[in-house]
């Protein structure tokens, strides 16, 4: 990287650009935008789109819940997450390369200091879009034939991080055609190339009972010992059910008094997945399963002075609501794609499970092979936690890794 990468990437980290669902904050997407292709436009690219996704797009009924409820209440929430396209060179073929430029919420302080940068977003997944330009621009010092015969395509999202997984940003440009022959999504994978990610379901068991005061609990419905118990019953129930994804049970909430009971509450499990055959097997089996829950708490509370209304009106009152359904999960076999690969970088281990981003939506795609790819690791460096780091010199091994990709794809044909 040199003084101007080093530059921009600050710029870009200095910019709050946590996205509506992670933050009621300022939201700077569209000058991190601007900056950002004015950075690409400086190397070659064109600018062919920066806009947000239609609300059409936004209200599909497999976007998740909250996206739709925030485009539901005003056009203020779309507005603020515009999408980018660059295009340096011919349509096809190219290689298109898939940044975010939002991030989660969470302000860290800004700085570069021995060789690293340290912000929100600075290894997911700034640093790897100013790094994805550096490498770009050294292929076309290498490679004549790059921006003449093939072309390069930079989708710079919105709409990755916040449980939006990319319905407002990434999949309307991969369904306007903006794809390459091969599609490389760029996140933490310590380098190694990774063809298979997982989607996630989210299901909401919510409780809609009477509240009761302390002195009588008996009087109404104790959803926190009926979300409880079902969280329990579902969590032995579902984990390890398939081979390709993990159920977390996640937030229950009911109430923070202690003078009360809570009639109502609400128990969330996010339930990933490789497959639909595995999406439909935890589908069927978390309904079968909170049907189990709530008999089993039937059986066994019935008889309490305390609990027996709950426990007799526990099917009444209790509600599976999904947030989020029916999104899709990359498996791409592409022999080509993977000789090409396999010259540049390692693959991912067959034993290590994937994780799902926005490369989902080139699930499919006929002619295409997708991979996710970048520099660093989500965990060890701190993304989406306190501390968020990138070194210098893992973002310039990024920038050499698709220097080299650019090259071998320009030079040894495309399939």
């Amino acid at each position: 990287m040199n003084r101007a990468d080093r530059d921009l990437l600050l710029g870009l980290l200095e910019l709050p650009t946590a996205g509506p669902l992670e933050t009621d904050g300022p939201v700077r997407l569209w000058q991190a935008m601007h900056s950002y292709a004015l950075a690409a436009n400086g190397i070659g690219f064109e600018t062919v789109r920066l806009t947000t996704a239609t609300t059409t797009a936004a209200l599909r009924p497999d976007v998740p819940l909250p996206v739709r409820e925030a485009v539901a209440r005003g056009p203020e929430f779309l507005a603020a997450q515009p999408s980018l396209v660059l295009r340096l060179g011919p349509a096809k073929p190219a290689v298109m390369f898939n940044v975010h430029l939002d991030t989660v919420a969470g302000a860290e302080p800004v700085r570069y200091t021995d060789g690293r940068f340290h912000g929100r977003g600075a290894i997911d997944a700034k640093g790897p879009a100013v790094a994805l330009l550096a490498g770009v621009r050294h292929a076309l010092l290498a490679e004549p034939a790059l921006g003449r015969d093939v072309g390069v395509l930079v989708q710079a999202v919105s709409g990755e991080e916040g449980g939006a997984l990319g319905t407002i940003g990434t999949r309307p440009l991969v369904e306007d055609g903006f794809f390459g022959r091969l599609n490389v999504f760029c996140e933490p994978t310590g380098l190694r190339w990774l063809s298979r990610c997982t989607a996630a379901m989210t299901a909401s068991v919510r409780v809609a009972g009477q509240d009761a005061i302390d002195d009588q609990p008996h009087a109404g419905h104790n959803a926190t010992v009926l979300l409880g118990f079902l969280a329990q019953h579902l969590g032995a129930a579902l984990t390890g059910q398939v081979p390709d994804g993990q159920v977390c049970v996640a937030g229950l909430h009911t109430g923070r008094l202690h003078n009360r009971v809570y009639g109502t509450g609400e128990l969330l499990l996010n339930l990933s997945y490789g497959s639909a055959g595995s999406a439909q097997r935890l589908t069927t089996l978390l309904e079968s399963g909170l049907r189990e829950g709530l008999a089993e708490f039937r059986a066994r509370f019935a008889d309490s002075p305390v609990y027996r209304r709950t426990a007799v009106e526990a099917e009444s009152v209790t509600r599976l609501n999904w947030l989020k359904r029916g999104l899709p999960a990359l498996d791409c076999r592409d022999s080509w794609g993977e000789a090409l690969l396999d010259q540049v970088v390692p693959r991912w281990p067959e034993h290590e499970p994937g994780f799902t981003c926005d490369a989902i939506w080139l699930a499919g795609v006929p002619g295409t092979c997708t991979v996710v790819l970048g520099p660093g690791s989500l965990a060890a460096n701190n993304a989406h936690a306190e501390g968020e780091f990138a070194d210098e010199r893992e973002l310039d091994r990024f920038a050499e890794v698709v220097c080299e990709i650019l090259i071998r794809f320009a030079r040894n044909g495309v399939a």
